[in-house]
């Protein structure tokens, strides 16, 4: 979890932008994705905070996000308590924007602390724009860097797709992260897929990945909430991405991602393990030519998501695709 904000992109926005208000683009969406009352919620009296799950076309699934559209005028305490009483593991900022150029400038936090990407809130936050907006192109100036994301209108929807800063993979050490966290895990070494071997991936923040032989295995995790909080924090490990490979000839997984470092048990769609997982897929030699890499996330707590992340041998950036829709009043 990174708890301190790394430096902006390259080229950062001012605090305080003076634009004309935005021209919606000629493919104005017209979906759930555009109601203006039921995905709004009044936190602490002042900021509005709009709520919807990423991943998913189903508000019964994905995962839900804050987003807060105009947070100009808020600190980093007032964020995070904002971020704390929402509740989800994410809440996304936009702290200054250019509308004219479609150029925001984004922060995460958890109901704990800070976070320098998160996959979910993104999608999440693109989705808001374009459906207030237009679809079209976005430039999300982030903690960890720029980051692009496409918006289109698919099937009444609207799928945006996210562009992660260049991902890497190295193999984990045994004696010092993969032991410990297999314990806090209550699971030993023989649970492991020998053919996805542990690793530390990076598409922003770092990830633990662990694949594991079996999917029942998968199903069936209960872990130690404080030991692996202790072990994730000593190690600078956002999620600790645990997947299964359906078969040896597809590249479609499960995947589970516990959050205690965010203040949650589980994360059902984690949109920046997805991009890390791609490097690391990339780094044991399996995109070998272009191809669409299929993970399917919180089933087992009763919140599909559905992470599409396209990859390809020349290039470093992975590309996470999903949808994202309101959530209704009376979730809350």
């Amino acid at each position: 979890m990174t708890t301190q904000t790394p430096p902006t992109g390259p080229t950062p926005l001012p605090d305080t932008v003076e634009s004309p208000d935005p021209v919606a683009s000629p493919e104005t969406p017209q979906s759930p994705d555009a109601i203006e009352s039921p995905d709004a919620l009044q936190s602490s009296g002042t900021v509005e905070v709009l709520r919807y799950s990423a991943f998913t076309s189903d508000p019964a699934g994905g995962n839900p996000a804050g987003v807060v559209l105009d947070a100009a005028d808020l600190d980093d305490a007032r964020m995070l308590g904002v971020a704390a009483e929402v509740g989800y593991s994410e809440t996304a900022f936009i702290t200054a924007q250019d509308t004219a150029a479609r150029r925001y400038r984004l922060r995460y936090f958890s109901p704990r602390a800070e976070v320098a990407f998160c996959g979910h809130a993104t999608i999440a936050t693109a989705v808001a724009l374009a459906a207030r907006t237009g679809t079209g192109e976005l430039l999300f100036d982030t903690p960890v860097g720029e980051i692009r994301v496409g918006t289109s209108l698919v099937d009444g929807l609207i799928r945006a797709t996210l562009t992660s800063v260049p991902a890497h993979s190295r193999p984990a050490e045994d004696t010092t992260q993969v032991e410990p966290v297999l314990r806090a895990l209550h699971w030993t070494r023989a649970d492991l897929d020998d053919s996805l071997p542990p690793h530390i991936a990076f598409a922003g923040n770092d990830h633990l990945v662990l694949g594991v032989r079996s999917r029942a295995q998968l199903a069936a995790l209960d872990y130690d909430f404080d030991a692996l909080n202790d072990l994730m924090r000593h190690h600078g490990w956002t999620t600790v991405h645990l997947v299964h490979r359906a078969a040896p000839d597809r590249l479609d997984f499960s995947a589970r991602d516990p959050f205690p470092v965010g203040g949650v048990v589980e994360d059902p769609a984690t949109g920046a393990a997805a991009a890390a997982f791609g490097g690391y897929l990339r780094a044991l030699g399996l995109v070998t030519e272009p191809l669409r890499v299929h993970i399917r996330q919180g089933e087992d707590m009763g919140r599909p998501s559905d992470l599409y992340v396209d990859l390809h041998p020349d290039d470093p950036r992975v590309r996470v695709s999903g949808q994202a829709v309101p959530l209704p009043s009376q979730g809350r």
